[in-house]
């Protein structure tokens, strides 16, 4: 049984550039080494939303996540990470080097 992660991160305010990175990850247009290399990492389930220039993602991941990805897709994926590191910008409290930063639940209905 795997878990739930959610992660944030902003786009350069452009709608230019938003519409590019949206065509990047419409169905099909992902690099089939990147999704793979996606679900090789642990990740069982992915949804990326928008609102404005913020984007939250949204997971499910193994129990086991995050595992290392094979060397081919590593490389697939900072090919990719380069490719859509200049529509994305980094938030005021990323530690360095982050682009996707971890959210924190602090609510959840079935606990009320």
């Amino acid at each position: 049984m795997g878990r739930r992660v959610c992660f944030v991160l902003d786009l350069v305010d452009d709608a230019d550039l938003i519409a590019e990175y949206e065509r990047a990850h419409a169905p099909g247009a992902a690099w089939p080494e990147v999704t793979a290399g996606i679900r090789a990492a642990g990740f069982e389930a992915m949804e990326i939303w928008r609102a404005g220039d913020r984007m939250v993602m949204v997971a499910e991941v193994a129990d086991d996540w995050p595992r290392t990805r094979p060397a081919a897709l590593a490389d697939a994926d900072a090919r990719w990470e380069a490719a859509m590191d200049r529509f994305q910008k980094r938030l005021s409290f990323a530690a360095p080097g982050e682009k996707w930063v971890p959210m924190t639940r602090i609510f959840a209905l079935d606990a009320q």
